[in-house]
């Protein structure tokens, strides 16, 4: 493939990105034993379940998901008293997702499905996020939800706050990042157990339910994350920053590897070229994912490949940057870029002067 074409596919990307974040991918793990039924199944739309191979409850629960019109849905299917989430963690670590739901997921099995997302993405750096409930796990890729006893138009029955959680799972899936879940309205539910303190619970990381004296709305969107340093700033702790972070890494890993690995020779000008394809996709996600006043950019890495060169045994204080940049790495690669994710309107001070 040429270099033209990938730019192109670049491009693509970039315009088709608001779209396809509409349609994300939930992976959901479900206790259920119900005759002929598939330990794995992928479901394309809810009408292709086929509702005699779940229990009723579960079915509820594939409903629920579906309510916020995922793009996809991975099912796995394990026995009822089965506590080991391992092997299903295995199968799915493979496949492509974008949030995980374990419905109903008994409070010591919480951590364990915690750790593994945490796993994927700090060590793996894989994508994935998971919606679990009352999980102080103080990560990005943890959404904790802790609303409880929710009466939905949905089900016959209360749902649980670990219940509810395909639910979020399904609106998170299928929410734009052309906005954020903040006060997104859940129709569905006719009562539930709101809490005193909102702000507060927000400032600790909860994914909460809110009622404005006619609706019930998500709070605001926020993951666990509390703890913030010089690498993850306030702005990780927003549900759709890191949307846009995690489909930003998703494009041009997943670009990288089906369009460059073996197929673009690596000299300078073919990495000036990537970088420019990589600059052409950043402009494409402007405004709805990068904010268009930043100087959002992408380079060759210069201290990078000084660094590199020199730990081939080579000094490099006679060579200015220019000559760094140009210097055969071999099949290393080594870019750099400066972006800044734009949030959607949460917050209003509004000064009235008469």
């Amino acid at each position: 493939m040429g270099l033209p074409e990938i730019l192109i596919t670049f491009k693509t990307k970039g315009l088709t990105a608001i779209q396809r974040s509409e349609r994300g991918i939930v992976a959901v793990i479900l206790h259920d034993e119900t005759e002929g039924g598939e330990t794995l199944t992928v479901y394309n739309s809810i009408t292709e379940v086929d509702f005699t191979k779940w229990s009723e409850r579960n079915y509820d629960y594939l409903k629920l998901i579906y309510e916020g019109v995922p793009y996809r849905v991975i099912v796995y299917r394990m026995g009822l008293e089965d506590t080991n989430y391992m092997p299903a963690l295995a199968v799915l670590k493979n496949m492509k997702w974008n949030y995980l739901t374990i419905p109903g997921i008994a409070t010591e099995g919480v951590p364990s499905i915690a750790s593994f997302i945490k796993e994927a993405r700090d060590q793996d750096h894989k994508t994935f996020k998971a919606v679990l409930p009352n999980s102080k796990s103080d990560h990005e890729g943890i959404i904790n939800f802790t609303t409880d006893r929710i009466d939905s138009i949905l089900s016959k029955t209360q749902f649980t706050t670990a219940e509810y959680c395909a639910r979020i799972t399904g609106i998170l899936a299928g929410l734009s990042l052309a906005r954020s879940s903040t006060y997104y309205v859940l129709n569905d539910i006719t009562a539930a157990e709101t809490p005193d303190d909102p702000d507060k619970r927000i400032d600790a990381g909860e994914l909460i339910l809110v009622f404005d004296g006619e609706k019930f709305k998500i709070g605001r969107g926020v993951n666990s994350l509390v703890s913030f340093t010089t690498d993850k700033g306030q702005e990780f702790s927003k549900i759709k920053i890191m949307e846009g972070v995690d489909l930003y890494q998703d494009d041009i890993r997943d670009t990288f590897e089906d369009s460059y690995v073996g197929k673009v020779r690596n000299d300078y000008d073919a990495k000036q070229m990537f970088v420019a394809a990589i600059r052409a996709y950043q402009k494409s996600l402007q405004p709805d994912v990068l904010d268009q006043s930043h100087d959002n950019t992408a380079a060759i890495d210069v201290e990078a490949q000084r660094l590199y060169i020199e730990g081939r045994g080579i000094d490099t204080s006679a060579m200015d940057d220019t000559a760094v940049a140009m210097y055969n790495t071999g099949s290393r690669v080594f870019i750099s870029s400066n972006v800044k994710f734009v949030d959607a309107m949460e917050d209003l001070n509004l000064v009235c002067n008469m």
